[in-house]
């Protein structure tokens, strides 16, 4: 590299943006992940020994992907290369392999990639990197923030490992803040920045775990703050939000949003928490979720959570859902919302649910029995003849329209699918089961 070359990627370095500038360069820099690169981690002895295999590091924007990736290619004695999957092409990858081909040969030199967004190869690129992967010519570093499970192939995810990184805490996106406020070479040091404890640790919070959302907001701040006579730039909260403007709500309808608001909805109305289903479901709302998606799954929990304990649920959330489908938000918002409270807080009972199952498990295995004669179909001729309907007791000539008889197979006669729980409306169905049981027993 010449005098100019230098000069030239230290103007590059100078206008990036904050968030690039203080990218850590050691894993002492390093701040948050402390389950996966605390002091005894294996990942942590792997960085450090220059031992790293393939991995694909997935996790929410801002919580360190490119950042830890940047700090391997510091430490590492490999030659690293850098892709963005958007950008890149199958050539791109060609061109990489054979390079560290020659890297190997001539120097016996091992070659990292880092291969940001790896989620957006295709099928196709994905295994043009497969067999470079597998031979260890190539050590990949796959950065992604969608499931990799959804969007990875099955044969390089078994040949990586995949290391999920977390929202970072608040305390570590402060400590990143006041490094970036002290360094006066990468950060802002060479301002005469003024801001209070208070509105840093405001805007570390507002950031929802992304420290590069933090980062910019603050530089931004800093950068259009007028100077005082003293020359201080002084930051208050009002600044920092007008920098932050509004903060996105994380949700990818595609992927692990989808599935995992999804997933905390229904278990908080499953555990019959209003609150916490009504967030939730704002979330949803909020990152643009299909309303038709959301209401489907009402009814469903409906039946399978609520069921028999209160069967006017059901009727609550169907009629939510076609209501949902007629009015459209944003009133739709409160409609939604009325189901999932009234659902939240109804007795539960999960007996249906259980009861198909187990009855679905046995159908599955016994399918090839016979129904019993009585309850065959008798409307067309012959069918006496064959003995269809002999026997058959008609319910509504009997007291209470109830008659003991056998319904199910002679080989299944015994079994019980469907136990009523005590909850709500369940318990009178319980009390009836248990009074005609008691009946069938002693006849």
């Amino acid at each position: 590299m010449d005098l100019f070359e230098h000069a030239s990627q230290e103007t590059k370095r100078a206008r990036a943006p904050l968030a690039v500038r203080m990218r850590p360069r050691s894993l002492e820099e390093f701040e948050g992940q402390e389950k996966i690169l605390g002091p005894s981690s294996m990942l942590r002895r792997a960085i450090l020994r220059d031992q790293l295999q393939s991995l694909i590091l997935y996790g929410p924007p801002g919580t360190g992907k490119t950042a830890l990736a940047a700090v391997v290619a510091n430490m590492t004695e490999s030659y690293f290369v850098r892709l963005n999957a958007v950008m890149a092409t199958v050539k791109d990858i060609r061109t990489v392999v054979e390079q560290a081909k020659e890297r190997l040969r001539l120097y016996n030199q091992g070659t990292k990639l880092f291969l940001d967004e790896i989620h957006r190869f295709n099928k196709a690129q994905q295994d043009a990197l497969l067999p470079f992967v597998e031979e260890g010519l190539l050590v990949l570093i796959g950065a992604t923030t969608e499931n990799p499970f959804f969007t990875i192939n099955q044969a390089l995810l078994s040949r990586s490992r995949v290391v999920q990184l977390e929202p970072l805490s608040v305390e570590s996106i402060m400590r990143i803040l006041q490094r970036a406020l002290a360094d006066e070479v990468r950060g802002l040091g060479r301002y005469s920045v003024s801001i209070e404890d208070g509105d840093l640790s405001w805007l570390a919070e507002a950031a929802g775990g992304d420290a590069r959302v933090a980062l910019n907001a603050l530089d931004l701040a800093v950068e259009v703050a007028e100077p005082d006579p003293a020359g201080r730039r002084i930051i208050d909260r009002k600044l920092l939000s007008e920098a932050l403007q509004t903060r996105l709500v994380s949700y990818d309808r595609a992927g692990d949003g989808h599935y995992d608001l999804a997933s905390c909805l229904i278990k908080s109305i499953r555990g019959s928490d209003p609150q916490a289903a009504l967030y939730w479901l704002a979330r949803m709302l909020l990152g643009g979720e299909d309303l038709g998606f959301i209401a489907r799954r009402l009814v469903i929990s409906a039946a399978e959570d609520v069921g028999l304990a209160d069967p006017q649920g059901l009727v609550v959330a169907n009629a939510a859902a076609q209501a949902t489908e007629r009015v459209g938000m944003p009133e739709a918002r409160i409609i939604l919302a009325e189901a999932v409270v009234y659902l939240a807080t109804a007795p539960k009972s999960n007996s249906a649910y259980l009861g198909i199952s187990q009855a679905w498990e046995m159908a599955e295995k016994t399918g090839t029995v016979q129904p019993p004669r009585h309850l065959r179909d008798t409307h067309y001729p012959g069918a006496k003849k064959l003995g269809h309907g002999t026997e058959y007791r008609y319910p509504h000539d009997f007291p209470d329209h109830w008659v003991e008889q056998q319904y199910l197979p002679d080989e299944l006669k015994e079994a019980i699918f469907y136990r009523p729980s005590d909850q709500g409306y369940e318990a009178q169905i319980a009390c009836l089961c248990a009074a005609r049981s008691e009946i069938s027993s002693h006849e």
